[in-house]
């Protein structure tokens, strides 16, 4: 057999397709530009196309093509992309710098057992839990996950330390993750997530904290809306409570109430409805979540509330140096 070395073809051919599988028939001997020329019909972006595997699977045959496309629901990054992509998280870290938070990251493989335990939990959202996971065995026997969200990679580092780093704790995090759901425009089941978390601050002026990096991210965006919209939790919780809503509806009625703005009120409730509402907690939740004062709000869940004590307190922060409404069901 000649050596790889004495072969200047085939030294063309495997910088040409690092990845390419030669067979032994094809490391014997010389290469003839013929032969070359057929091997590059290997890769293809054709969409009826064998994948690496399927390819070394045939024997030899020179016509089979490996689909050059990114798993569905994954992408490539090109210059011009990657360009704007660095941009993009360079203006999350100067952020979450002027914030002072500190970066760090965790595996993109994690234990299948860490986000077992958030079933049922607003991640889920599907009859099956684990429907959403990409999850497998390795080869260890280990069931393992690509993880689809930052927080229990962030919870098992945080327990991991333990008594080893002091509070409060205000980290950052920019991290690849994935889903196996259904895919919607904007939506893939690859994504990027910056999430800005805290430990040992009081949950008042964290929310406050995090509402000034939204604006200062927007600030330095370009983004010229006077508004920051976010549904406070706190407020739905209460409401839900004055109707005895079962807790389990809680995620599903969230990600609904969410949509006002984007879809008519006819249409929320209709949504809302088909999660075995009762008519008047509809139209209890959304008239709440349309009020535009503290006053109203306190009116309606009584005076001396937790909930809107907080809320008083978040907006007096707020009204330093951001540009929030003091709208009680967004701030």
């Amino acid at each position: 057999m000649a050596a790889l070395s004495s072969s200047p073809s085939l030294r063309h051919l495997l910088l040409l397709r690092p990845r390419l599988l030669l067979s032994p028939t094809c490391l014997a001997g010389s290469f003839s530009r013929r032969h070359i020329h057929g091997r590059r019909r290997l890769f293809s972006a054709s969409s009826s196309t064998l994948t690496h595997g399927d390819a070394a699977s045939t024997h030899g045959d020179a016509d089979a093509v490996v689909d050059v496309n990114p798993p569905r629901g994954s992408r490539d990054f090109p210059p011009g992309d990657m360009r704007l992509r660095t941009w993009l998280f360079d203006q999350f870290r100067e952020v979450s710098r002027i914030m002072a938070f500190e970066e760090v990251d965790f595996p993109v493989l994690e234990s299948e057992a860490l986000f077992i335990r958030k079933a049922g939990e607003e991640i889920t959202q599907q009859i099956n839990p684990l429907s959403f996971l990409y999850n497998f065995e390795d080869k260890g026997g280990r069931r393992v996950v690509l993880r689809p969200e930052i927080t229990p990679s962030l919870a098992r580092l945080v327990i991991k330390q333990g008594k080893s780093v002091s509070l409060p704790l205000k980290w950052f995090t920019i991290g690849q993750c994935w889903r196996y759901e259904r895919m919607t425009r904007g939506r893939r089941r690859e994504h990027y997530q910056w999430n800005m978390d805290m430990f040992g601050v009081p949950k008042v002026r964290a929310e406050a904290e995090l509402l000034h990096a939204i604006v200062l991210l927007f600030q330095r965006l370009g983004v010229t809306s006077s508004d920051v919209g976010i549904i406070l939790q706190p407020v739905l919780q209460a409401v839900l409570n004055m109707y005895s809503i079962p807790e389990h509806l809680f995620t599903e009625v969230c990600v609904i109430v969410d949509k006002l703005g984007k879809m008519t009120r006819e249409e929320i409730e209709k949504e809302l409805i088909s999660t075995g509402l009762s008519s008047e907690a509809v139209h209890g939740i959304i008239d709440v979540l349309s009020l535009e004062s503290l006053s109203k709000l306190e009116e309606v869940l009584g005076f001396g509330v937790e909930v809107v004590a907080d809320l008083k307190k978040l907006f007096s922060f707020c009204h330093v140096g951001t540009h929030v409404r003091e709208t009680p069901s967004r701030a």
